[in-house]
């Protein structure tokens, strides 16, 4: 179905239905230029019954999924992501268990090849509410509301994690993203971010506390992202609408994008739950040129009442979707940022293309 969205052009939308519901899905980015994948965290209600599925996309028909490879999981996944290196691509998925799985797979056909795996009791106590892969791949950051920030090593055949911090349940982390090969950041309650510098030991180099929203801090940052160019700037989405940029630069105050702050008025999209955010690569390729170089890069959001919309910084936000259920998640194709994936909750695939 071809539609009209303002703002935005043509889209190409396809839905396809599943018989599961979807936890998260992602692209994989394999080495054939005449394949593409999507990774699909699964769940089976009936059967209880959580899994991993490869789903190949066919270019000239994108409605026909096929199974092209899956991993049944211990446990329901809480987070899923993948490495964006088509030479080395690598499944990484936490669960609600605390266990953390890392797939490797055919970079040619996306078949799973081996499987590594971190269940220890003194990795994670309770559900792992964030993972983030490193742009090489090697390397894994696991947070955890238990208080736990973990540095996950991943070798060919084994694992070695260390500890970088534990706040023994005091602080809660729900969120996490690399910066760079050193540098990462994390979000919690209270729509609090953390950002940590592995050559400074011994806590977080920056932190942020939320106490500038409405004095709830019950709120929770549910997704952030960091642009690779602008690794100063931490993007974060959460409850009641609310996005945000919070710039190292000029740590005091946020950049509000979307949601309610007492004595500003902005435009939101949304009322409830974020539930992912990203800074959208295809708008800002579209519009470089009119951003200067202390405004927020477009961004795109997912949310529980059924939006997901482009949000540009002083401007109206750009609706892409309206959903009479939850969209769960969302992602860009880095290949092609043209394309998206999202999941909705009443188990449905959206494959939307902006022409």
């Amino acid at each position: 179905m071809a539609m009209v969205a303002e703002g935005v052009g043509t889209l190409q939308i396809h839905r396809i239905s599943q018989p599961k519901y979807i936890d998260a899905l992602r692209w994989l980015s394999p080495l054939s230029a005449f394949e593409r994948f999507a990774v699909l965290a699964l769940h089976d209600s009936d059967s209880d019954v959580s899994s991993i599925e490869i789903q190949a996309l066919n270019r000239s028909n994108p409605s026909n999924l096929h199974l092209q490879s899956s991993w049944a999981s211990p446990a329901r996944i809480s987070t899923l992501r993948v490495s964006q290196i088509p030479q080395k691509p690598l499944v990484a998925a936490s669960t609600y268990m605390g266990s953390l799985h890392f797939l490797f797979t055919d970079p040619v056909d996306a078949s799973l090849e081996s499987e590594l795996s971190l269940a220890e009791k003194s990795f994670h106590a309770g559900p792992i509410s964030g993972i983030d892969l490193q742009g090489t791949g090697s390397e894994c950051v696991s947070v955890g509301e238990d208080g736990r920030v973990n540095l996950v090593t991943i070798g060919d055949s084994k694992l070695n994690y260390r500890r970088v911090f534990d706040s023994h349940g005091l602080v809660s982390y729900t969120a996490a993203k690399w910066a760079s090969p050193a540098e990462f950041a994390t979000g919690g309650l209270g729509f609090s971010l953390q950002y940590w510098d592995q050559r400074k030991p011994g806590g977080a180099v920056s932190q942020f506390k939320g106490n500038w929203g409405r004095g709830n801090m019950s709120e929770i940052v549910h997704s952030i992202d960091i642009h690779p160019s602008r690794k100063h700037i931490l993007l974060a989405g959460g409850s009641s609408g609310t996005v945000f940029a919070w710039d190292l630069r000029w740590q005091k105050q946020p950049v509000l994008l979307s949601g309610i702050v007492p004595g500003e008025t902005v435009v939101s999209p949304s009322e409830s739950e974020v539930w992912e955010v990203q800074f959208d690569c295809y708008m800002q390729s579209a519009t470089i040129g009119n951003i200067s170089s202390g405004q927020i890069l477009p961004v795109m959001m997912c949310s529980e009442d059924g939006i997901l919309a482009v949000i540009k910084q002083g401007e109206q936000p750009m609706e892409i979707l309206a959903e009479p259920c939850a969209i769960n998640s969302f992602d860009i194709d880095k290949q092609n940022p043209s394309d998206l994936l999202c999941s909705l909750e009443w188990e449905s695939i959206v494959i939307l293309s902006r022409q």
